[in-house]
């Protein structure tokens, strides 16, 4: 229960930023061509600040026992939701099934998960949590965009390696085994761009829900993802991490990244390459609220 509670309290907070978002775009006050802007900055300046700053130097051996068996956890993972989704929709029409198995494997582990992860667990579960994104953003931006479009081998290993999130952990994987340091005004200019990151993720969630009409937006395939991917993967995973003994604190981040909400990616990529993007917000829309509810409660059973 004391989980819960913590977890409730942080989802909350995120809540209030998501609000914020809402409020300004259904206001007015924010246009919709300002929502691409806001994410550009979050992606590529504020959340590999994040992802950089979790690297400290001075880890024990144990810290990276840890972060290997995260980073293993999150393959595992990634890879069996790339398989799932791979067989699981061939019922549906393909402008909607590239979106169902672009979902199940993409979470919003990155944009909105690593603040939760901060927030929960400090400094070593955003570092762990950070490896633990990497075999997901390493597919997203290679399998992920072949289920959209036929993208040429060159230009999805181009996406994988220019990606600002991998190119932050390859720099903070030097700065941890080096011993550098920036200079202090460096140091501190990073530290307080990172910390932009969860209110700004979080308003631009809230942005993306507000275009969508609440009115239509009870689609069950949607609900149907949303299970799977928030429910049926952190649970199972769940499950076979206790049943091996995983420490508290590696279990706990792996669990919470694995039950976060689709990637608002989702929607983004529907309407750039011809896929039924407003079906895509709908999911991410459906799946973002559901998580207010389902990531506390899974909390109860770590």
């Amino acid at each position: 229960m004391e989980n819960f509670v913590r977890m409730a309290g942080i989802q909350s907070v995120l809540f209030v930023y998501m609000l914020v978002g809402w409020g300004c775009r259904k206001s007015g006050l924010l246009k919709a061509e300002a929502r691409p802007a806001f994410t550009e900055f979050v992606v590529n300046i504020a959340l590999p600040c994040m992802i950089f700053n979790s690297f400290q130097t001075g880890l024990t051996a144990e810290d990276m026992k840890q972060g290997a068996l995260a980073l293993l956890i999150a393959t595992v993972v990634a890879t069996a939701a790339l398989l799932i989704g791979r067989i699981a929709y061939n019922w549906v029409q393909p402008r909607e099934r590239c979106i169902l198995q672009y979902g199940t494997l993409v979470s919003n582990a990155g944009f909105a998960g690593l603040p939760v992860i901060e927030s929960a667990y400090g400094a070593e579960g955003l570092f762990l949590g950070s490896l633990a994104i990497i075999p997901t953003r390493i597919l997203m931006w290679s399998a992920g965009i072949s289920l959209f479009t036929e993208a040429p081998l060159k230009q999805r290993v181009k996406n994988v390696l220019l990606n600002p999130g991998i190119i932050a952990v390859e720099l903070g994987l030097i700065k941890m085994f080096t011993g550098l340091t920036l200079p202090g005004f460096l140091n501190k200019s990073v530290t307080a761009l990172g910390g932009c990151t969860t209110p700004l993720a979080m308003a631009i969630v809230g942005m993306i829900l507000a275009d969508v009409d609440v009115r239509s937006v009870l689609e069950p395939k949607a609900f149907l993802l949303t299970a799977v991917r928030q429910i049926a993967l952190p649970f199972a995973l769940l499950a076979v991490l206790k049943a091996l003994a995983v420490d508290p604190l590696t279990l706990g981040v792996s669990v919470v990244l694995t039950g976060m909400p689709i990637g608002s990616t989702t929607a983004i990529l529907a309407a750039k390459y011809g896929a039924d993007a407003e079906f895509g917000s709908k999911c991410v829309f459906i799946s973002t609220l559901a998580s207010l509810i389902t990531v506390p409660i899974l909390t109860v059973f770590l």
